[in-house]
């Protein structure tokens, strides 16, 4: 009895090691490397040039700042695709109107313009809040199903293109971005690799981590 014991306390301690290493894995990834001052994220140089490029990317008129226009431009290129359903459609919506409002700091006002400068001090507002970091690819997976033409749960090369066109990105960028992205070399993107480098493009400050291309080239 006492052997059948010992053999259960190792066996939990054993899965409670997993669930540390699992979770401080987790944690890493999303601190990335070179966070700056300990504790506090959004600090590097680099960060900064990802959020630059992101803002510059989701500036559709490219006036110089973001408003909720440019947001909507950018819900119906993706829904003119004809892969979500009205459904999704809907949440999507609402999935963008939490980055706007929560992420962006727009308080709901679309009639709110946010240059680069407000946009950086939101978003490392962003990367030190809990709640906020855990929601911050929300809108990710209606991007995905937007451009899964064939519903097949993956992604190609040439539906990655389809994201990127959405968002005025070239296709050359679109091939040089797929290829740093794609880690195993399949030709494929899934849902979870397409949210998990969408994720980590916001939270990584690590300079070598492919993400960085998510969005795109980075900002000269």
């Amino acid at each position: 009895m006492a052997r059948q014991g010992a053999v259960c306390y190792y066996s939990k301690r054993a899965r409670a090691q997993r669930r540390a290493a699992s979770s401080s894995d987790s944690s890493d990834s999303d601190r990335g490397s070179g966070s700056g001052k300990r504790g506090k994220h959004g600090q590097t140089p680099f960060w900064r040039l990802k959020m630059r490029t992101h803002h510059e990317v989701l500036d559709i008129n490219k006036d110089g700042v973001v408003s909720w226009d440019d947001f909507e431009t950018l819900i119906k290129k993706f829904t003119e695709l004809g892969h979500l359903s009205s459904e999704e459609v809907g949440n999507f919506t609402d999935a963008l109107r939490h980055v706007w409002e929560e992420e962006w700091g727009a308080s709901g006002d679309p009639y709110v313009f946010i240059g680069q400068e407000q946009f950086l001090s939101q978003m490392e507002h962003v990367v030190n809040s809990k709640d906020l970091r855990k929601r911050v690819a929300k809108p990710l997976p209606y991007f995905f199903k937007a451009v899964d033409r064939d519903g097949s749960g993956e992604i190609s090369i040439e539906e990655f293109k389809m994201f990127y066109a959405c968002l005025g990105l070239s296709e050359e960028a679109a091939a040089q971005s797929f290829a740093a992205i794609d880690l195993n070399g399949d030709g494929r993107l899934t849902m979870k690799e397409f949210v998990k480098l969408g994720r980590e493009f916001f939270l990584s400050e690590d300079e070598n981590r492919p993400s960085k291309l998510f969005w795109g080239p980075l900002s000269d």
